[in-house]
């Protein structure tokens, strides 16, 4: 689940405020300026595009013209997320090449016993930079190699890692439209070499949002494909009048999938353990669980093993295929909901009676869990399909494009050699 929609606008409003300082760009000197020019001239500026929740097969219904043409015209695959399905971990993944187990974003909800709790919900913890630090985000990377950056809302990106931010950035904000989003990274496009960033992401929660509230498949799930499609099109447009479009590889991505969770398939998280057992430190589809002092081998009896909707292990036991288990943000034992299968607090049950929604956090290998990925522009082919691949591969070709070397990470750099043109391999 995104959380971030509904949860942030009340708390962003101080932000904003300090934003004004936080989106100027950092005072350059004449050396950083001749060096950023000489970059930019010789390479095209990389923008990522998250498109939150977007499914692969989403695309050729007629609802996303923009997105299907770029499509033909490049390369397209999918990408399988990485364990857990969830946004911020996945978000963090794609730009640092970490799996979440190794960059210690587990969740959209974790306990660390030095940093205390980290909800979406929480500004402080979302622009505290301890929680990210085990990563080194690919803005981090291009500003110490003296390439300039600049992030719209992608998670993570609002605090400083080891000590440094984009150049210029946001803090999220719903309720920004998604005609000025695309205005502010065509602005930054449209600038002087010296100035113009060499990375550049951008950011749209629509179609999750969509998608939670109302199913993969409803009528508003497609209104939000045609919303954040035509936001492409004002983008590749501007990039056309602007004489950028063969200056800039377009790279699109989602986080995640999105799968149906029908009416009543919801179990209640105290049906699973009781307050007096254990703690939850996180619930949705990856329950997350700490048992209470004395309680150790109580809850492990109760929950260790398979369930009707769900399966739990300690976390040193879980699947090898997810790569998950050593982080010591993850709670001792786990819970995985079975696809179209959510744990929520019970108050919340009644609320969601009689209601289809969506929901993501499943295995990574269920199809419906598969991401969008997309790239054109000077540096990829035209017209290639390719084979589905780990969303850490994506990491070492985004590094290669920006030329950089790659911090430490877990991709595959050959998986996506097949995307690029001779010359950039």
């Amino acid at each position: 689940m995104h959380p971030l929609t509904r949860v942030r606008t009340f708390a962003l409003i101080p932000l904003l405020l300090l934003g004004a300082c936080a989106m100027q760009p950092a005072p350059t000197t004449d050396s950083d300026a001749t060096a950023a020019a000489q970059v930019s001239q010789a390479r095209p500026t990389v923008l990522l595009v998250s498109f939150d929740g977007l499914r692969p097969d989403y695309l050729g219904r007629g609802d996303t013209p923009h997105l299907d043409a770029l499509a033909q015209a490049g390369v397209r695959a999918w990408m399988r997320p990485s364990y857990p399905s969830l946004t911020f971990p996945n978000h963090y993944t794609l730009v640092t090449g970490l799996r979440p187990d190794r960059h210690g974003l587990i969740h959209n909800s974790m306990y660390d016993e030095t940093l205390g709790q980290f909800r979406l919900s929480d500004r402080e913890a979302v622009g505290n930079g301890a929680w990210y630090a085990e990563g080194e985000p690919l803005w981090v990377t291009a500003e110490n190699a003296g390439l300039k950056t600049a992030t719209l809302s992608w998670p993570g990106s609002e605090a400083a890692v080891r000590g440094v931010r984009p150049t210029r950035w946001f803090p999220y904000d719903d309720s920004r439209s998604i005609e000025n989003r695309v205005d502010t990274v065509l602005g930054w496009l449209g600038e002087p070499d010296a100035t113009r960033p060499a990375f550049a992401t951008l950011y749209f929660e629509h179609t999750d949002s969509a998608g939670h509230g109302n199913g993969p498949e409803s009528p508003q799930l497609r209104a939000a494909l045609r919303e954040v499609d035509a936001g492409l099109g004002r983008l590749v447009d501007g990039l056309r009048a602007r004489g950028l479009f063969d200056r800039v590889n377009l790279v699109l991505v989602a986080d995640h999938g999105m799968a149906e969770v029908a009416p009543g398939h919801a179990v209640a998280v105290e049906d699973m353990v009781s307050v007096e057992e254990a703690r939850v430190v996180s619930y949705g589809q990856v329950v997350g669980i700490a048992p209470n002092a004395g309680f150790e081998a109580q809850v492990e009896r109760k929950l260790i093993g398979a369930h009707d909707h769900y399966d739990c292990w300690r976390k040193g036991d879980m699947p090898a295929r997810w790569h998950f288990g050593t982080h010591p943000r993850i709670p001792p034992i786990v819970c995985q909901m079975h696809l179209g299968w959510d744990a929520i607090p019970r108050a919340g049950l009644a609320r969601r009676e009689g209601m289809t929604r969506g929901s993501h956090g499943y295995d990574p290998a269920a199809p419906e869990m598969r991401a969008m990925f997309i790239a054109h522009g000077p540096s990829f082919r035209s017209g290639v399909t390719l084979e589905g691949f780990d969303n850490v591969d994506l990491y070492p070709m985004l590094a290669r494009l920006l030329g950089v070397t790659p911090a430490d990470n877990d991709g595959d750099p050959q998986t996506l050699l097949p995307a690029l043109r001779d010359g950039v391999r």
